[in-house]
């Protein structure tokens, strides 16, 4: 078995002034998601928006510059992520087709592990 990041992305706009009850539809499903899937389940968590986000890049004397805000301005922002394990990329596309995504997307990363 493998680790596989589910990372859930979407437009924090449409998330600050969704439809009416497109939230709780959202929730409800992660919330069906993780009671179908827990036993593949090893972590997860909705993200604070971008605004809240702090970036840090090393500059050339060996300090560092502290931003405030992403690394890049997007018009999709990481919201959440999932950590899931599965026996292959297929098994975890397979899971990552069931969360919830009614603003964007999902991208599927295999974890690295170092010997």
């Amino acid at each position: 078995m493998a680790e596989y990041l589910i990372l859930i992305y979407g437009e924090e706009a449409a998330f600050n002034n969704p439809p009416p009850g497109a939230v709780d539809q959202m929730m409800k499903g992660h919330q069906v998601f993780g009671e179908r899937n827990a036993a593949a389940l090893r972590g997860g968590n909705a993200l604070q928006p971008t605004a809240t986000a702090t970036s840090l890049r090393e500059d050339d004397s060996g300090g560092f510059v502290v931003t405030d805000g992403p690394f890049a301005e997007t018009k999709e922002a990481l919201g959440g992520y999932y950590l899931v394990e599965a026996a292959d990329l297929d098994e975890a596309l397979a899971l990552a087709k069931q969360v919830p995504m009614p603003f964007g997307g999902v991208e599927v990363r295999p974890i690295r592990t170092f010997d």
